[in-house]
């Protein structure tokens, strides 16, 4: 444990108060007002009896300062955990609650016989980027255009081996030239960027959405997101075709 993450106690939320102190945060993390955004503490409690995870991170004063749920998922005869959401309250970030819920939520996962766990990322949204790919060392396995129906929500689904979770993947060596293959195969899908955000103009967005879901169409896997040292105001999207 860090020096930044000592004090932070992470364990499973129990009863109907910290179901829904578990809610609360996740609304008010995403600014969420509608009802239809709700995470509802019966679903929870669901969750919570039935190989389900309902995860707490409790700060020095034993307040909930970040949340995380999903539950077991089947695809092609393979058990794996699905990850929701995960959130940490604005006063908290910066202190790797997230990774420790997590890792905590990985460490449960295992016990129900999960080998992996997948959850979405906005892949426009570099700092998420970075946290999934980088540090937790997750591999985008494909593109989801508007995942949630609502005209902005383009997803990538990544896949996170549990066998080796815990430990950050190596960084990616220097991207090649937009659309070019370097000597192990990798291609770079290149987009200018802010400090936050990646093609954010929409004729950029549009461009990027469409060579994102191309390579992925093609067997590619997303392994990186690097600002390029050559154009600091353009970021690489590296993609790989070994097998997850």
């Amino acid at each position: 444990m860090t020096g930044a993450t000592r004090g932070i106690v992470v364990r499973g939320l129990a009863g109907l108060a910290e179901w829904s102190a578990g809610s609360a945060l996740y609304r008010a993390v995403f600014g969420y007002a509608g009802p239809e955004h709700a995470v509802s503490p019966r679903l929870l409690a669901a969750l919570h009896e039935n190989a389900g995870t309902v995860l707490g991170a409790f700060d020095e004063t034993g307040r909930l300062v970040g949340f995380c749920y999903g539950f077991a998922a089947v695809e092609r005869g393979q058990l794996y955990h699905y990850s929701q959401a995960t959130v940490v309250d604005a006063r908290a970030q910066g202190r790797g609650v997230g990774r420790l819920l997590k890792r905590a939520q990985a460490d449960a996962a295992r016990r129900t016989g999960a080998h992996t766990m997948r959850w979405t990322f906005d892949p426009y949204a570099l700092r998420n980027a970075h946290f999934n790919l980088a540090v937790l060392g997750a591999t985008g396995i494909r593109f989801l255009p508007d995942f949630y129906d609502d005209g902005a929500s383009d997803r990538v689904l990544v896949r996170w081996d549990l066998d080796r979770a815990g430990t950050a993947a190596p960084a990616p060596a220097g991207p090649p030239l937009h659309g070019a293959r370097d000597a192990t195969g990798n291609v770079a899908v290149d987009a200018p960027a802010d400090d936050r955000t990646a093609a954010a103009r929409p004729g950029d967005r549009a461009r990027l959405r469409r060579e994102l879901s191309d390579r992925f169409a093609e067997g590619g896997r997303l392994v990186g997101v690097a600002r390029r040292v050559d154009a600091p105001d353009r970021v690489s999207y590296l993609f790989t075709q070994d097998p997850v």
